[in-house]
Order: C-alpha cells, then sequence, then structure tokens
C-alpha cells in the first residue's frame, strides 16, 4: 500500500509516461510521434544530450555527430516556415529556427552555411546593418519549408568545439526547449547511467559555500544497474543534511558522457527530490551553478548534482522536493536511502546504502563569519575605494560576505580588492565600483576592471570610479588597454594578384579588451567580412560583382577600449 501512494503521488506532481518506448519515464504532457524527421540523412549519434550539464547551462538540445564533417545537408524536420535566421559570434553561430503548425519550433545552430534562399536574406540583411552578426524573425509564409527540404549544411560555427549539428524542438509559444527524444528522435541506447558517488553535505548551518561540510563517497557497482557504497557501513549524519549524486549517461560502452533524464532520492521509500529534464528554461540556465556543487567543481571539475535547492535558484527542474530536500533524523534508527537514476529510454540504475543519526558525529563549522547579506534582498557595500550594489535575486542563498584589500600589483592603478571568492557563483550581475589612485588622466578613457582570476571584465571610468556590471565574484583592480589589436594578413600582400583566389582572410587578436568590431572595405565600400572568434579568423568572399582591375581594400578592427588598427592594401583581380 505504501509504494502504491508513493507512485500516486509522483503521478500527481508530473506524471507517468504512456509512451512504452520511455518505459515509465516521467512526462508533464504527450509528445507526438513520427512527426518529426532525423534532420541529417545519416544514422542519429548523438555527442552530447538534452540537459547535459555544460560550464554555465543546462545543454538544451541534442547534439548530432556529423562523422567528423562539415558540409552534410541539413533537412527540415517537418513542414513549416523559417521564423528566424540568425548569424552569431560565439553561440549558435549560423542558425535556423523553423515554426511548424503543431505548435513546435525546430531549431538548428553551428551550420556551415543556408540554402540559397536563405543566404539572400541574410547577406541583405548583413549589408543593410553593416555588420556580419545579425538576428533576423521572418514574416510567416516568407521562406516556407516541406518536411525534408534542404535547409543548409552542418558545420562548426560559432561556440562550437567540432562539426556537429546541435538540434532543438522548443515550445513554439514560450521558446522553451523540449528534450527531443521525447519526440521520437532517439538514439540507439541499452546502458543504464552510471553512477560514479555521492556526496553528504552537512547543512545545520544555512549559508551553504566552500566550507560546508561535505564527505564524498566512493561506491561500487554490484551489475544490471545496481550499486552500493564502497563501505558497507551506514553514514553518520548529526542534524539537518542533504544529498547529490555524481552521475552520468553513456549511449555505449566508451561513448560520450551525456546528460541523465531524472534523478529521483527517496529516503525509506519516501519521495524527498526529483529532477526530470523534460524542458528548460533558457532565463534560469544559468541557476545549473547553484544545482551542482558549485565550489567542489571549481576545484576538483568533478559535478555533484545536488538533490536540495538553494533558496534563490529559480530553475524549475525539481519535479518534487520536500523541505526543500533538506533532510533532518529525528531518532537514532538506520535508514535506508536510494537513488533512481534514468536515461530518457526508461533505462535505470540504483544506489543503495543506509544512513544514520550519531550524536558523536560533529559536522564541520564554517571557519568565517562576515557581514550577512540576504539573497531576496538589495546589498550594498562600501570600503575606501570601493562600491558594491548587489540586487535582489543576484545571490542563490545568504551570503557570509568577506572583503579583504590587498597591495596594488605591477601594472595595476589600484589596490587589489578582494571580493568573497570565485567559489561562490552568482546567477546576475551586480554593479562593481573602484577608484583608481594613480590613473593618469590620458589613460581615463582605456581603463577597465580586471579580474585575477579571469583578465579584463570591462567597465569605463566615468566621475573618478571605474565601474562595470559583472556576474562573479574575486579580486579585481583598474586596469588600462591601451594596446590596438594585431592583423595579420594570411593571403594579401599589397598590390598582390587575387585573380585565383575567392577570398582574402586574415588572424586578429586583442592583447586585453577583446574584439568589438572589424570592418572591411573595398574602395571605400564596406564589404562583409566573416569571422570565426575561436580561431581568430575573418575573411571577405569576393562578391561576383566585384569588377575586374586594381582595387584597394581596408581592414579596421577595434577593441573594447576602442583601440584601433587598420590595414590597407591594393590587390588585383
Amino acid at each position: 500500500m505504501r509504494k502504491t501512494l508513493i507512485a500516486l503521488l509522483l503521478v500527481s506532481t508530473f506524471g507517468f509516461s504512456t509512451q512504452a518506448q520511455n518505459k515509465n519515464i516521467y512526462t508533464s504532457r504527450d509528445y507526438p510521434q513520427g512527426y518529426f524527421r532525423n534532420p541529417l540523412n545519416i544514422a542519429q549519434d548523438a555527442s552530447g544530450t538534452f540537459g547535459e550539464l555544460r560550464s554555465t547551462h543546462f545543454h538544451a538540445g541534442d547534439d548530432y555527430r556529423t562523422q567528423q564533417k562539415i558540409g552534410l545537408p541539413l533537412h527540415a524536420a517537418a513542414a513549416g516556415y523559417v521564423s528566424r535566421v540568425r548569424v552569431q559570434i560565439g553561440g549558435g553561430g549560423n542558425s535556423v529556427y523553423i515554426a511548424h503548425p503543431n505548435g513546435f519550433t525546430s531549431v538548428y545552430l553551428h551550420m556551415d552555411g543556408f540554402n540559397d534562399a536563405l543566404t539572400n536574406i541574410i547577406r541583405a540583411e548583413q549589408y543593410k546593418q553593416q555588420r556580419f552578426d545579425v538576428d533576423l524573425e521572418l514574416k510567416e509564409g516568407q521562406v516556407k519549408l516541406t518536411k525534408g527540404q534542404f535547409i543548409g549544411n552542418a558545420g562548426n560555427t560559432g561556440g562550437s568545439a567540432g562539426p556537429h549539428l546541435h538540434f532543438e524542438i522548443r515550445d513554439t509559444k514560450t521558446q522553451r526547449p523540449l528534450n527531443p527524444q521525447l519526440f521520437g528522435l532517439q538514439f540507439a541506447d541499452s546502458f543504464a547511467p552510471t553512477i560514479n558517488g555521492v556526496m553528504v553535505y552537512d547543512l545545520n548551518d544555512p549559508i551553504f559555500n566552500e566550507f560546508t561540510g561535505r564527505r564524498y563517497q566512493n561506491i561500487k557497482a554490484l551489475g544490471s544497474g545496481r550499486y552500493t557504497l564502497a563501505s558497507a557501513a551506514p553514514i553518520s549524519v548529526n542534524g539537518k543534511f542533504g544529498l547529490g549524486i555524481n552521475s552520468i549517461d553513456r549511449h555505449r560502452a566508451g561513448g560520450f558522457q551525456n546528460g541523465v533524464y531524472s534523478i529521483d532520492l527517496f529516503l525509506d521509500g519516501h519521495p524527498i527530490s526529483t529532477t526530470v529534464f523534460e524542458e528548460l528554461d533558457f532565463n534560469t540556465s544559468r541557476g545549473i551553478h547553484s544545482y551542482i556543487d558549485y565550489p567542489h567543481w571549481k576545484k576538483t571539475k568533478v559535478k555533484v548534482q545536488k538533490s536540495f535547492k538553494d533558496p534563490g535558484n529559480p530553475i524549475e527542474i525539481f519535479k518534487h522536493l520536500e523541505n526543500q530536500g533538506i533532510i533532518e533524523l529525528k531518532d537514532q534508527e538506520v535508514h535506508d536511502i536510494k537513488y533512481v537514476v534514468k536515461d530518457v529510454k526508461g533505462n535505470c540504475s540504483e544506489l543503495n546504502f543506509q544512513i544514520k543519526n550519531n550524536p558523536s558525529y560533529q559536522p564541520k563549522a564554517n571557519p568565517i563569519k562576515g557581514e550577512h547579506f540576504l539573497f531576496n534582498k538589495e546589498n550594498k557595500f562600501s570600503a575606501d575605494h570601493l562600491q558594491l550594489e548587489i540586487p535582489t535575486e543576484t545571490l542563490y542563498g545568504d551570503l557570509d560576505f568577506i572583503y579583504k584589500q590587498n597591495a596594488q600589483i605591477a601594472n595595476g592603478y589600484s589596490h587589489v580588492h578582494q571580493i568573497q571568492s570565485d567559489l561562490i557563483p552568482l546567477f546576475s550581475s551586480y554593479m562593481l565600483s573602484i577608484k583608481p589612485t594613480n590613473l593618469p588622466p590620458h589613460l581615463e578613457s582605456k581603463a577597465l576592471i580586471a579580474s585575477v582570476q579571469n583578465g579584463a571584465e570591462g567597465g569605463k571610468f566615468e566621475d573618478g570610479w571605474v565601474s562595470v556590471n559583472t556576474r562573479n565574484f574575486g579580486s579585481f583592480y583598474v586596469a588600462v588597454d591601451s594596446i590596438a589589436p594585431i592583423i595579420s594578413p594570411r593571403n594579401l600582400t599589397n598590390g598582390k594578384n587575387l585573380s585565383a583566389q575567392s577570398k582574402i582572410d586574415f588572424t586578429i587578436s586583442d592583447n586585453f579588451s577583446g574584439i568589438q568590431s572589424f570592418n572591411g572595405y573595398i574602395d571605400d565600400k564596406w564589404v562583409l567580412m566573416e569571422y570565426d572568434s575561436k580561431n581568430r579568423h575573418v575573411w571577405h568572399r569576393f562578391e561576383p560583382s566585384l569588377p575586374k582591375g586594381q582595387h584597394k581594400f581596408k581592414l579596421v578592427v577595434k577593441d573594447w577600449k576602442d583601440n584601433e588598427k587598420i590595414y590597407e592594401a591594393t590587390f588585383t583581380r
């Protein structure tokens, strides 16, 4: 009877899937099967999956392998019309959005190029705005597509680490991405998720940070998706505690480490926490930094998924959460803990172990107590030559705020201001202002705030202060950038005959603040320069309309402090 009640609770919360092939995975809606096709003409093979834990976000789609090739044709997953087409520096690179009449939108990122119709639309917009990166919404019916129609080629543009297609299916009304495999676009997978370890957190102190008591527990596999602790003894706790799990999914032996679909935590058969990667929200995806044990990840690169939720984390992947996932035993009996981890095909792994309240166990105390900042209030702080304004909903939880002023470093124009720790993540940005101590007037326009940990943060000088909006804590100081970017031609020299070349290309780089803009001109008229930021590569493809004869070329590159570099040459076509 007790197991029946637990099952009813879970069903009432978000429902079991009725799709037989998904083996009772959790879903909140029905998904059309057979409506969408594979966007490639090769077998579906994944290098990344929906909900996978990335460094700054939850992965919002499935990554289709393209045989390590650029240029494989891409096809509309279903009939519809192109609602948006985008060229982005970094991010998704070249991308197409197709709205379908059933209320969903399919999205294709990192494309190498578009079909002729879309190429003409994009080129016209780029020349109209005189910029490479454009984002264009199209009217319904402007570019109609049938199911399977060619839309462009798979590539490696934007923030891609190798040739592949990033494919999404979104709810058209909300633009929230949904797990594409729920629509029947599944990858072959008979492997249950792998469980690598579990973490126990001492949570008597309500502030979670790098000093929170944490004990990583090694586990052993028993076979057939069953796991237990390496040590058979019950884990001792005393007071409030939470749990986290380190788990990944593979589609085949030795395959990529992909994300799992759901994680259930039970105490004596009673559900404590359930996370489901069915749907995501781009507006809250940065909350991954609070969902995982961020300090542990920064130190070890191991991602532990917490089964308790920080009060300021807005993510909605928790479909059931009792007492925010925080547990407190009221007796000294041995209790059973069970984790159930599934992939989207319903392959299941279980971790079972025991836990016991032990008054002799002394949880680790937080050794540092600073000024108390509330996560749900605006927090301001001032010190000598420093001002902070932290809006509400910036912190994931209350904070013991620590500040320290350190000595000035070489090439710095202020003391180094240590603000909390870079082990504490933030959901949104705050205003950081530093008053420089020895900044010459002629360098004021070149001043910015730099981080010891991350380099240039940006910002500008105004009314005696250098200010920037940043999402980072750490150690900061005022620096300057007065050095122009570098332009290195790859295949152009002054006076060269380029009749046999289809394009001219360059390498561009900047020493500190980063590339802000790049503009090319032929005979004093703006021409399109394409850009691959990860390779620092910028190039121009000659237009057929360029007349024969001698021409003058100019490339102007600026960094974020308006330092400018100009390259000029003549050529013949």
